[in-house]
């Protein structure tokens, strides 16, 4: 194949993909986003950009490692009962409405760093939506501060979502200088978030607003489905607390942190610690590895594989060239900050972040903890700018409870500027 042709055919399987990742389908096809970068990969490998053996050591098996080990732990803490029971203990501040807000957003952005924050808006949101229905408050202004606290929280670890453990594993990021640099700017996002919900709900905060339903009939009738005894009930996404599995994963989670601190690699420290707990006399392995992501773990194989097919043509070092030409040098902190926000806007912040770490330098870790910051706080900014943020909404749905895009962007939309006008005084402070 003629050289113009070769660039031009990875041209067409990049821009393909990654438009079909923006748009999240194909017309008149079943595909999503990871069924999109999977025809994606096959392109570079069919096509004859990338040979088999090329695609496979394409993919950074040290990042599908972490995310895999950690996933097992998650599915630890989710099999025993202990997302659900700390919820529950939440709930309890319901006639306190704004400290009740206040310890959502802190217990969920506190687990967000630790743990996956999708597993944790998924296991809150049911708990959250009916307490506050059942409590007489209007439950968006929590549902949107479960989202929100999440995305914010995970910024704060490399640990806290699946950018920031690509960001990790490619940048070399210690794990103890990485919350020391991305922690302050996130409790401060925290902290002004809450403010920002609490002024735009101070009056309506007992009042529903659920548009075009009735609460309290829709709220029966998902009681109904459940069990008369909620919040006692159990149904399959509430499981009851079993305090033996919940220490054991307590007890796994403080041991991978410490071992992060060791020179031993994150992801073998992390695979270990997953072997482990798949020792389990009563949970079945089966069990555990059904709460595998196996969804995001297949799309971040296939956009490695995309990513590795346009590094045949150096084409990010042209895409780099071409912006340095007018002026925007994604080595300037505050650029990377706007191209990280607007990108992960428009093809979601995985694909962003795994294209932008090929302009990177390896060793200057202050462009690696922007890109982590930017890149995650740019999930609130509007619904579909996170997984969280359609997890929480889509959840609450099935309990008569509807956020629109306006009612999420009027929150998003300040709490996304404002946290990246922090990061953007942080790096002031810090470089």
């Amino acid at each position: 194949m003629a050289e113009s042709s070769l660039h031009t055919l990875i041209l067409l399987i990049f821009i393909g993909t990654y438009a079909g990742i923006a748009i999240g389908e194909i017309p008149g096809l079943a595909l999503d986003r990871t069924g999109i970068a999977i025809l994606g990969a096959i392109a570079m490998v069919a096509s004859g950009v990338l040979s088999t053996e090329e695609a496979i050591m394409a993919i950074d098996f040290s990042t599908i490692l972490l995310l895999y080990s950690l996933m097992v732990v998650s599915s630890q803490f989710r099999l025993g009962g202990f997302y659900t029971w700390v919820a529950l203990k939440i709930s309890q501040l319901t006639d306190r409405p704004w400290g009740f807000l206040f310890l959502i957003m802190f217990v969920s952005g506190g687990l967000s760093a630790l743990l996956t924050n999708d597993i944790i808006c998924f296991a809150f949101t049911p708990v959250i939506t009916v307490s506050a229905l059942r409590a007489g408050l209007n439950p968006v202004p929590y549902l949107l501060g479960l989202a929100i606290s999440a995305n914010i929280g995970s910024a704060a670890t490399i640990i806290g979502n699946p950018q920031n453990m690509l960001i990790g594993q490619l940048g070399r990021l210690p794990f103890g200088e990485f919350i020391l640099w991305c922690l302050p700017p996130s409790l401060l996002s925290l902290i002004v978030s809450f403010i920002i919900l609490k002024g735009f709900y101070s009056g309506s905060v007992k009042k529903s607003q659920l548009s075009k339903v009735n609460s309290q009939e829709s709220f029966g009738q998902s009681s109904q489905a459940m069990k008369p005894n909620f919040p006692l009930c159990i149904d399959e996404e509430m499981r009851p607390f079993n305090r033996h599995q919940s220490t054991k994963g307590i007890i796994a989670l403080l041991c991978l942190v410490v071992l992060f601190f060791t020179p031993l690699p994150r992801e073998v420290s992390a695979i270990v610690i997953a072997g482990l707990l798949l020792c389990s006399r009563t949970m079945r392995t089966r069990s555990i590895l059904e709460n595998i992501d196996w969804h995001l773990l297949t799309l971040f194989c296939a956009l490695f594989i995309v990513i590795q097919g346009i590094e045949v043509i150096h084409l990010p070092e042209k895409i780099l060239g071409f912006l340095e030409e007018k002026g925007l040098r994604l080595h300037n902190l505050y650029i990377l900050t706007a191209v990280s926000t607007i990108l992960s806007n428009l093809v979601s912040n995985v694909p962003a972040t795994m294209l932008l770490t090929r302009f990177l330098e390896q060793g200057n870790h202050p462009q690696w903890y922007v890109l982590a910051l930017s890149s995650t706080y740019a999930g609130n900014l509007i619904v579909i700018g996170s997984i969280a943020n359609l997890i929480v909404f889509e959840t609450a749905s099935g309990y008569g409870v509807k956020i629109t895009f306006r009612e999420h962007a009027k929150v998003g939309i300040p709490v996304t500027l404002i946290s990246l006008l922090i990061t953007c005084l942080w790096i002031f402070i810090r470089v």
